[in-house]
């Protein structure tokens, strides 16, 4: 009696070990003024509030949503510096199957100063680029071609 389970003929072959196949990617993302990023990320980016998170009477972190998409943000504590730079060679790439063109014009409607107009890119989607309070780059994409 063999203790491998059987392959269909022509099945797709893993790895082995079999590598990891994650669902979803959450992020979280310390943040010096959190009232001031949460507004940002309400009403600039257009994300809402799934979760509150308290301690000791505080709100201290927000989990936001927009889509399928989950950011956490929290008040950074000062342990680490004031002054430490946040966001630096880091970026978020959202990929939505709504107009680029038209989010990123509700977007500036909203306040938002792009960092990159939306442009069509030679791997095939087009998109745009943001930047939050705390310099975290948000890249807002065109899902690839051939996907809808």
């Amino acid at each position: 009696m063999s203790t491998k389970a059987s392959i269909p003929v022509g099945a797709p072959q893993r790895a082995q070990p079999e590598s990891l196949r994650a669902r979803t990617l959450k992020a979280a993302l310390t943040v010096r003024d959190l009232q001031k990023s949460l507004a940002w990320y309400l009403d600039v980016a257009g994300f809402t509030i799934e979760q509150k998170h308290e301690y000791e009477g505080k709100v201290r972190a927000v989990s936001l949503q927009a889509g399928d998409v989950h950011i956490l943000i929290g008040q950074d504590d000062g342990k680490k510096g004031w002054d430490r730079v946040k966001g630096e060679g880091f970026s978020l790439q959202l990929v939505t199957a709504q107009d680029v063109d038209t989010v990123a014009n509700e977007m500036k409607g909203r306040g938002a100063s792009l960092e990159s107009e939306p442009a069509d890119m030679p791997w095939g989607p087009r998109l745009f680029r943001l930047r939050d309070p705390d310099g975290f780059i948000l890249v807002i994409s065109s899902l690839p071609p051939g996907e809808s």
